[in-house]
């Protein structure tokens, strides 16, 4: 079972930038890709973005793509999340999650299949 430790959290104007990170720990990192999902107020948990577990391959929601990019540091057992241009649709409780298989991700349920998840973190965009 791995442990998942987001920080970076905050209050951002709108167009501006923040970037998550996530610290993953009880198990082989390699093994797992990685993905962030996020809850918005009064909104049922939606995926954002995910990477396998070399790095080669990342996959983003339509809502984030070209405005978000993850990233993971083998070495160093991180995976983050930088994102720019944000919105005020973008405030939300950001999770980092793990998962053995990739293909996970691009499940219609993969916020039920996914079994590792972080406490999250709150991002808050003003406008």
């Amino acid at each position: 079972q791995v442990q998942l430790v987001e920080s970076g959290g905050g209050l951002v104007q709108a167009g501006g930038s923040l970037r998550l990170s996530c610290v993953v720990s009880g198990g082989t990192f390699s093994d797992h890709a990685l993905g962030w999902f996020r809850q918005r107020p009064q909104k049922a948990r939606e995926f954002v973005a995910a990477i396998d577990h070399n790095g080669g391959l990342t996959y983003y929601s339509d809502s984030v793509k070209g405005r978000f990019a993850i990233s993971r540091d083998n070495a160093k057992n991180t995976v983050d999340l930088q994102m720019d241009s944000l919105k005020p649709e973008d405030t939300a409780v950001y999770y980092c999650t793990a998962s053995h298989s990739y293909a996970t991700f691009f499940t219609t349920r993969a916020e039920f299949d996914v079994r590792n998840w972080g406490k999250g973190t709150l991002v808050t965009v003003s406008s």
